[in-house]
């Protein structure tokens, strides 16, 4: 009776753990196909971006979205060959969305952030701007962060929500911009003879456009003598090219001219004192 029962108990362990072996076998199966098709529709959606020239930015979000969206029915639709309720689960996960939309507000913020970000396009891919007080070219524009390589290499992360709260310069997206620098003269010095020189130079300087033309003039005055604006404009892939080579010139195109170097000047007044005897 005994041998029996063990029998019993045998065929019965032996079965249900056929059962749950072919299921797991099964889901890995699922998961495995799944994400192969989850690549696959990531690709082809791509691809078929690429086709229609969209904006790069565009396709980086779009291929986001919809790989985690698969993701989710994915494991929804492995949870449901194993019996589990999905609108159960469904429940659960919107108990946990809030619960976690409270707790990661700001993650949130940020993925909200970068869905205007998207929407209105203040700046794109390769765009050189200054955003949540980092400057540099944007790389990539994330779910809930932007990519931002500075002047210096140095890849920086910042988050979107920053970025949609604070100011957004784009430099790119004026045909040219305007480098500010100024020029010291000495106070004997002939600024209009300045003016004119620098003007002359500033043409010659290569990528700077012809209009509009260089802005050269008096800025304001110190104890030197005059200080000279001196602006020139040009592409932003040209600004630190035309930057350096317009300081070499107030430099040097000066000082060849023959104009004096400003030195600081005392005026010192003697007064004799008389003595009474």
């Amino acid at each position: 009776m005994e041998e029996l029962d063990f029998s019993k108990w045998q065929d019965i362990l032996l079965a249900y753990a056929t059962t749950v072996g072919v299921k797991l076998l099964a889901a890995v199966a699922f998961w495995v196909i799944g994400r192969w098709l989850i690549g696959v529709a990531g690709r082809a959606v791509s691809g078929s971006l690429a086709r229609q020239k969209v904006d790069p930015t565009v396709m980086r979000y779009i291929g986001g979205v919809l790989t985690v969206t698969l993701n989710i029915l994915l494991v929804i639709g492995i949870l449901g060959y194993f019996g589990v309720q999905t609108t159960t689960f469904a429940a659960l996960i919107a108990a946990a969305g809030v619960a976690i939309g409270m707790a990661w507000s700001g993650l949130l913020a940020n993925f909200a952030a970068g869905a205007f970000l998207i929407v209105l396009r203040p700046f794109k891919v390769d765009d050189f701007v200054t955003v949540g007080g980092t400057t540099g070219t944007v790389k990539e524009i994330g779910l809930f962060a932007t990519t931002v390589n500075t002047p210096d290499n140095v890849l920086t992360m910042v988050g979107n929500n920053k970025i949609f709260g604070d100011t957004i310069q784009n430099f790119t997206a004026n045909p040219y911009r305007r480098v500010d620098l100024k020029a010291q003269l000495a106070g004997s010095a002939d600024h209009r003879a300045a003016i004119s020189l620098l003007k002359t130079k500033l043409a010659a300087i290569p990528n700077v456009v012809k209009s509009p033309e260089p802005e050269v003039d008096i800025l304001e005055f110190t104890a030197l003598g005059p200080v000279l604006a001196v602006r020139p404009y040009c592409h932003n892939n040209h600004y630190w090219q035309v930057y350096f080579d317009t300081q070499r010139l107030i430099r040097e195109g000066l000082a060849e001219a023959g104009f004096p170097a400003p030195m600081p000047a005392q005026t010192v007044l003697l007064q004799n004192v008389g003595t009474n005897a």
